[in-house]
């Protein structure tokens, strides 16, 4: 599990983890940890989210304002399609459910999907009555997908559905403590998240994440770690170091322009040289990036 600043770059937490450990293990501890990195600027924080985060704790930490700088924290979080859940969406008319709209080239564009606000209230949040109050977002989405003969009722759909008058539905649900409609809602939880799905990509393959050295969880464990001091060196250094436009590039484009380069080594009074081309480009961004480690190691600061 890690923590991704989309800003900086660089992963602020980490933990490496059992394979059988679920992904909403702990999540609370791991939240506040993370709200404690944030810079003192931040006065404001919104969380989203599928449903690994739809934790009772995690709700009301975040409905209840219980952080002492950052107070209450809105969220939109994906709910789990539990059978009372579905009966609730059931109960909703066809005509309270409005069509989803898209923005399309500037054009709203009319889809598929229906949304509507459900009367519903889990068995674990209805013996506080001064708990805090949430909402419920329904999302169905009529499967056009017609089942072949013999097969009816023999289908294992890998995402909640529900029946309603002969009709099959992909089920999504929506809790929030934010009083926006549900069809702005459900496209704002839908957005992306900066880009910790690429970070993701870039520690599994860039830097060699993905492949384990071994059976011994305590020896993947510093692999991990070792990966991530990497993955953050290497955000520090594009962005610090290296010339503007450097900040999104992967690990081949550093290597082809960096690392991977042909040149002369040689011996001489009791020193190593490497001789490069003068007129390259990569010459001129390595001398570059030495002057400026200089300028960040006298720095006032000493970073």
């Amino acid at each position: 599990m890690n923590t991704y600043g989309a800003e900086p770059g660089l992963v602020w937490h980490t933990e490496f983890r059992d394979g059988h450990v679920p992904a909403g293990y702990e999540q609370l501890r791991v939240f506040e940890r993370a709200l404690s990195l944030l810079p003192e600027g931040v006065k404001k924080v919104r969380r989203r989210s599928d449903t690994a985060a739809y934790q009772q704790e995690l709700l009301r930490y975040g409905a209840a304002g219980k952080h002492p700088r950052l107070g209450r924290i809105e969220f939109a979080l994906s709910c789990d399609g539990t059978r009372e859940f579905k009966e609730a969406v059931a109960e909703v008319p066809k005509s309270e459910g409005p069509p989803l709209y898209r923005e399309h080239h500037g054009k709203r564009v009319k889809t598929g999907p229906e949304w509507a606000e459900v009367c519903f209230v889990p068995n674990q949040m209805s013996h506080s009555k001064g708990g805090p109050a949430y909402r419920y977002w329904a999302l169905r989405e009529p499967l056009r997908q017609l089942e072949l003969p013999g097969m009816e009722g023999q289908r294992a759909l890998p995402f909640p559905s529900l029946e309603i008058n002969c009709q099959s539905y992909k089920l999504f649900g929506i809790v929030t403590n934010r009083d926006w409609r549900g069809d702005r809602l459900m496209a704002w939880q839908h957005e992306r998240c900066g880009k910790s799905e690429e970070a993701h990509k870039v520690m599994k393959e860039d830097l060699a994440g993905g492949q384990l050295p071994s059976g011994d969880l305590g020896a993947n464990a510093a692999w991990g770690w070792i990966m991530v001091l990497a993955l953050n060196l290497n955000g520090a250094m594009k962005q610090l170091v290296l010339e503007p436009g450097w900040e999104h590039r992967r690990m081949k484009a550093l290597r082809f322009a960096l690392i991977h380069l042909s040149g002369r080594i040689l011996n001489r009074s009791r020193q190593w040289i490497i001789r490069l081309g003068k007129n390259g480009s990569a010459y001129r961004l390595l001398i570059g990036a030495r002057q400026k480690i200089l300028q960040l190691a006298h720095s006032p600061t000493g970073t």
